[in-house]
């Protein structure tokens, strides 16, 4: 078998589901430590927070889904070249790495979104 770019992106996408599933963990735990926190304090700092963990959510939800997406036709791609129809695997593998990036495009904002979040938390520090 050769090893070209569009097997090395195959091996990538599994790890990128694990790590979005994994944030998910960590974003369900810290709305759990947000929710006792605002019913203790009621603090506009973490009505804040809640409001950005929402759209951060959001944003995982779609990340995770264009990461499956983009893994299914990667399988998919592999039972086409299996059966040696080239140009539909270079097709769906295409369509594959479109999903891959619009998923990592997602991560990049939610990043972005989590640093805000952040920034809120030590501006409520700060005071």
């Amino acid at each position: 078998m050769r090893l070209n770019p569009g097997s090395t992106a195959l091996c990538l996408m599994p790890g990128t589901v694990i790590v979005q599933s994994s944030l998910n963990l960590a974003i369900a735990a810290l709305i759990r430590q947000l929710h006792q926190k605002y019913q203790e304090t009621e603090s506009k700092a973490v009505a804040l927070q809640v409001k950005q963990l929402r759209k951060r959510l959001s944003i995982i939800k779609n990340m995770q889904a264009t990461a499956i997406f983009s893994f299914l036709l990667a399988v998919i791609t592999m039972s086409l070249i299996y059966v040696e129809l080239r140009f539909w695997a270079n097709l769906i593998f295409g369509i594959s790495l479109f999903a891959l990036m619009v998923s990592l495009v997602l991560s990049l904002i939610e990043v972005q979104l989590s640093t805000k979040a952040l920034s809120i938390q030590l501006e409520d520090m700060e005071k």
